[in-house]
């Protein structure tokens, strides 16, 4: 979890620029405690409020890269993870002049950028599999795309300024004072400056509701599916766990996630090398009401399972006192997403 922020076809001057868009940063800082970036673009700047995750020694945003043979920079910010960087960069690195500087998931999408050209965009999208928000902007036209993922996992916005401005943003706490209109960012969808219009670049076949199947469901291939959407999910270059509540998603979750780490321990590393860095068991974590059946139940999986469990009661009182607070950080009043981030 990252957040960004970028205004584009601003008329402020520099200076003026810059205080602003630290200002509105600073109102994502929750989001990225590790670092805070800022690279000012030709009427426009960029900010990234970063949490390390993969590559926190080196991986800090926005990312640069000056296009070879001129002097114009495609500068890139991103909130989210690339599980197939790995894939990426080798076979990027086959077919594009492109030097990696670091280790971060999300720099292959410079030189995906830089293979299929704006024009290619939806094609070079395609190939991300991953949760991801970003901006990317071009200065050898001035350009830029602002892009979401696939289903909205990662939150994004975007926004007009009274000067014609666009400003794009991971929260609306951040552009709020800013614009005179705005709107959730569409997902699946990119925003494209050449055209100052949104294009649809996810288009599976199941949008297609007259699309009904008739093959017959392959147990097999949905076993496989499932555990290398668990095995993606736990690269990373700092230590992580599982929230357990002992039902039938996040026990599966954490029953695939034991037996990957157990087989392959150098799995949670996302360049595969050396071993786990947190040892040899997965911690897991669950929270509720004292008495609460989910304790029990997670109680129960995390001891088949041998994980390290952690358990966590609170009070109806102190979830009262959390939802003002949760409802400020989720920006939403629906009921189901704040009952269930309340006691996380």
């Amino acid at each position: 979890m990252c957040g960004i922020v970028a205004i584009f076809g601003s008329t402020e001057q520099p200076q003026t620029l810059r205080k602003k868009i630290v200002a509105m940063a600073k109102k994502l800082r929750h989001r990225g405690p590790d670092w805070s970036g800022v690279k000012m673009i030709q009427n426009g700047a960029i900010a990234h409020e970063r949490l390390a995750i993969v590559d926190p020694e080196s991986g800090e945003q926005p990312l640069c890269h000056t296009v070879q043979d001129t002097d114009h920079e495609l500068t890139l910010a991103v909130n989210g993870e690339i599980y197939n960087h790995l894939e990426l960069r080798t076979s990027l690195s086959k077919s594009v002049e492109y030097t990696f500087r670091t280790g971060s998931d999300c720099e292959c999408i410079l030189p995906l950028y830089l293979q299929h050209g704006s024009k290619g965009i939806t094609t070079a999208l395609n190939e991300l599999k991953g949760m991801f928000g970003f901006v990317l902007h071009d200065a050898r036209d001035n350009s830029f795309v602002a892009v979401r993922d696939y289903m909205g996992i990662i939150p994004l916005y975007i926004g007009w300024g009274a000067d014609g401005s666009v400003v794009v943003a991971s929260e609306l706490k951040a552009m709020a004072d800013q614009c005179v209109r705005f709107q959730c960012f569409p997902p699946g969808h990119l925003y494209d400056s050449h055209t100052n219009s949104f294009v649809q670049w996810y288009q599976p076949t199941w949008y297609n509701e007259a699309l009904v199947p008739t093959q017959n469901i392959a147990l097999d291939d949905l076993r496989a599916a499932f555990t290398n959407s668990v095995k993606r999910r736990m690269m990373s270059d700092v230590p992580w766990g599982v929230l357990l509540s002992g039902g039938l998603d996040s026990s599966l979750v954490a029953s695939v996630a034991c037996r990957l780490l157990k087989e392959d321990a150098s799995v949670c590393n996302p360049n595969h090398t050396g071993t786990s860095n947190f040892g040899s068991k997965i911690h897991s974590f669950c929270i509720g009401l004292e008495g609460s059946p989910d304790l029990a139940a997670a109680k129960t999986v995390a001891d088949f399972l041998g994980t390290i469990h952690h358990t966590y009661t609170f009070t109806l009182q102190e979830g009262l006192d959390a939802v003002s607070d949760v409802i400020y950080s989720l920006e939403t009043f629906d009921t189901t997403t704040i009952r269930a981030a309340t006691p996380m």
